[in-house]
């Protein structure tokens, strides 16, 4: 902003220097252009080509602009035609807002040669102001005596227009007071003046609304309102009046001393201290002064002293009123005592049989008493009642007697106790009531069955815990009392006789803990499932059952067992490679299974020693032994690789298994021994070709039928875990799985593999298992779906 600021001073300097320069060559002769303020931007102004007499084209190279006074460019030069046009819309008002006419000076400046032209920019008032009063609400205040032809002044409407558009009339609304007359100033301008035509009476109207307007003198003409108003003032010329002559009232012999007796008012039409009233008493005796008194502001009698009906029966009281200008008003209070029903009834309680048992019959009585009033004829009768919505009934007897009874049975789960309140009211006028107030007991009855909170429990146990942890905790309430309500747990005999529940869980016969009883096997036994009694102490016994489901969280305790090769000690299987294998040629594939489930049988193969380093290599998903480079006749004829199986449990156990690989010139008879006729090398080079393109598809389809299948099987999990309710703990899995939802061959197969001979090329053949299925029921079905969906793909 500053170098902005700065800028604009030193371009107005420029530009002076340059006027000053070229004084000469300024035009004597001033141009006039009259505008309308708020006219549109880009409006023609007029055409400078026309009035200078220059051409067109000359304004371009003679770079012509308008410079004005005020630095402010409020025209602009069209280069093209010469046209002045409106750069801003333009407000008279704040331009010119103290001076008439509104002139805005500027210059065309013409350079090479410099040449100035002076103009004038009129701007032309429109009538775009509404007339304002600066005060809209005005009071006059004016007394009622007021003679007529008075005047009253008011302040002038504003306008921001000039001329014809300021303000040139006033008017007022209709009305029978005043009438408006116009007054004119030394300026020019006018103002109004109120002018009173008839007498004013506040006690009529005490106030009066007007509304002023004012009018300028645009076309269409604008308007502006304030409302007066005309507040009378007020003269003593009415006496207080009460509302009547005479107040009657009956008063209760048992009314409280200060209570209030009646309220007498007087009204006054006159206003401020003249309607101002003040109450006493007039001409009162001493009985009515000691028993009442009157407070002189507000009118309202109270009692000094007690009433008394055998005494006095009634009152009669003068009262009178004085406004603030002395004069008054009078009346008169008759007071009637009346006698009232001042004893309330009494309850005498007999006898009361509480706690009662909540299987009580029906009719059973809790309560005798009696109701009795000291007063007489309506005021001694009485009526007696409970309650509603209790399961009781009130039973009148004789002479005032009554008997509380049961209505109907009782729940003592649903009310241990009940309050009931007695009431008793006689017929007086004003009724009186008395209360009396009894607690009756309930006394508890085993009829309620303890409740589980749960109908089946779900508890998931680590294997191979510690014995006697506890795994989790049943619960279950009862809604009776005392020993009805002691609970105790105890395991009931399972279904399943082949179930050893009692060398499994124990349970505790007080607070519902269970406890295993000894370290679990997650291969052996994966989940099982027995039932819980609870049983209360109540006579007789009530009890419940639930369903109490063990699931066995699996924990990392197999080692990967390799089937192949077989590491039993007999004598090492040797895999031939042929020198002429190229890069990624499948030498062998090592199979290993985990007998743990989930992440914990998710395998990982690595190579960890290699007689050559870099020659062979390992995937870490299936276990193939490759070749990483085309062999040449400088590697060593015999190499040994050590192959680490590795699962994914926390913490991880492996297992090692070593590979010996001889490389050969090629299949032939001193190598195979089994092979009766020999291929020529035409042929042996061919099959491998084969062999290798049909093990590299083979591969594919199996990596993708495993990545499906596990996606298969986490969608079964998360669904699972949806609709059941249960969590499964998030880990870091192999990005890529071998066979069925474990990652790994299942443990109840064991496979063969060998090289088959006759077409002097590697095959490998995987035969049927040899091992029989020992697995639990639910590993089972989990292998028969995964034997399923492998057998889809053609893995039989």
């Amino acid at each position: 902003m500053e170098l902005g600021e700065g800028s604009a001073q030193q371009t107005r300097q420029v530009l002076l220097f340059f006027v000053f320069l070229g004084g000469s060559l300024v035009s004597s002769e001033t141009r006039r252009y009259s505008v309308a303020e708020e006219t549109e931007i880009g409006s023609f102004i007029a055409n400078v080509v026309k009035d200078v007499g220059s051409n067109v084209k000359d304004l371009a190279a003679r770079e012509a602009r308008v410079i004005f006074d005020d630095y402010t460019p409020h025209l602009r030069l069209d280069p093209q035609t010469g046209d002045l046009l409106i750069n801003e819309q333009l407000d008279r008002e704040a331009l010119c807002p103290l001076t008439e006419p509104c002139i805005l000076h500027f210059q065309v400046l013409f350079e090479n040669p410099l040449q100035f032209f002076r103009a004038e920019l009129w701007v032309e008032d429109i009538n775009d102001y509404t007339p304002t009063f600066l005060d809209r609400h005005i009071v006059l205040k004016i007394p009622e005596n007021t003679a007529p032809g008075t005047f009253f002044p008011m302040e002038s409407a504003q306008d921001l227009d000039v001329g014809k558009n300021g303000v040139q009339n006033y008017t007022i609304s209709p009305n029978p007071h005043f009438h408006l007359k116009l007054q004119g100033s030394d300026e020019g301008r006018k103002y109004p003046e109120l002018v009173l035509d008839h007498p004013l009476d506040r006690e009529k109207e005490p106030e009066l609304s007007l509304t002023l307007t004012a009018f300028d003198g645009g076309s269409p003409p604008r308007s502006g309102t304030a409302l007066i108003r005309v507040v009378v003032l007020d003269v003593n010329d009415n006496a207080p009046q009460f509302e009547r002559p005479v107040y009657e009232v009956q008063v209760p012999e048992d009314s409280p001393l200060d209570s209030l007796v009646i309220t007498v008012t007087a009204t006054d039409l006159d206003a401020g201290i003249n309607g101002e009233l003040s109450y006493s008493f007039s001409h009162a005796s001493r009985d009515i002064r000691k028993t009442f008194e009157i407070h002189p502001i507000s009118g309202e009698v109270h009692l000094k002293a007690l009433l008394d009906f055998e005494l006095i029966q009634s009152y009669t009281i003068n009262i009178q009123a004085i406004d603030g200008g002395s004069l008054s008003g009078k009346s008169a209070i008759l007071v009637r005592v009346v006698d009232v029903n001042d004893n309330p009834p009494e309850i005498a309680m007999t006898s009361l049989t509480s706690p009662i048992p909540e299987n009580s019959a029906p009719e059973l009585v809790v309560a005798v008493f009696r109701v009795r009033d000291k007063d007489t004829g309506d005021n001694g009768r009485t009526v007696c009642s409970i309650q509603d919505n209790l399961p009781f009934l009130l039973k009148p007897t004789f002479k005032n007697f009554y008997t509380l009874v049961t209505e109907r049975p009782l729940d003592r789960e649903t009310s241990t106790e009940y309050n009931i309140s007695i009431t008793v009211t006689d017929l007086g006028t004003p009724r009186l009531k008395t209360e009396h107030n009894i607690t009756v007991l309930i006394s508890d009855v085993n009829d309620n069955t303890p409740t589980f909170t749960q109908n089946s429990y779900t508890l998931f146990v680590r294997e191979n815990d510690s014995p006697a942890l506890q795994i989790g905790s049943v619960s279950a309430l009862d809604r009776d009392f005392g020993t009805n309500s002691q609970v105790s747990y105890s395991l009931l005999r399972p279904q399943d006789p082949h179930l050893p529940l009692a060398s499994l869980v124990s349970i505790n016969a007080d607070n519902g803990h269970l406890f295993a009883l000894r370290s679990l096997d997650y291969e052996a036994l994966r989940a099982f499932e027995f039932r819980v009694g609870a049983t209360d102490a109540g006579s007789p016994a009530l009890s419940s059952e639930a369903l109490v489901r063990v699931v066995v969280v699996d924990d990392n305790d197999n080692s990967p067992f390799v089937l192949y090769p077989l590491q039993n000690g007999s004598t090492p299987c040797t895999e031939l490679v042929p020198r002429a294998a190229e890069a990624g040629y499948l030498v062998t594939k090592v199979v290993a299974v985990d007998g743990d489930s989930g992440q914990n049988a998710w395998l990982s193969y690595q190579l960890l020693k290699a007689t050559e380093p870099g020659l062979f290599s390992v995937w870490a998903h299936n276990g193939e032994v490759r070749t990483t480079r085309p062999l040449s006749e400088r590697d060593a004829a015999k190499h040994r690789l050590v192959v680490v199986v590795k699962d994914n449990g926390e913490p991880p156990r492996s297992t090692s298994v070593t590979l010996h690989v001889l490389l050969v010139d090629g299949f032939s008879q001193p190598y195979l021994p089994l092979l009766e006729v020999a291929a020529d090398e035409v042929q042996a080079d061919s099959l491998t070709v084969y062999l290798v393109i049909a093990l590299a598809s083979v591969s594919s389809l199996f990596l993708f039928s495993v990545l499906l299948f596990a996606m298969v099987r986490l969608c079964r999990r998360n669904r699972a875990a949806s609709m059941g309710g249960c969590s499964v703990s998030e880990g870091h899995f192999p990005g890529h799985l071998d066979v069925s939802g474990t990652g790994t061959l299942t443990q109840s197969y064991q496979y063969e593999v060998c090289l088959a001979g006759g077409s002097g090329t590697n095959e490998f053949k995987f035969l049927k298992p040899v091992i029989p299925n020992l697995a639990p029921q639910g590993a089972e079905r989990e292998m028969e779906e995964s034997s399923t969906f492998l057998n889809g793909f053609g893995f039989n």
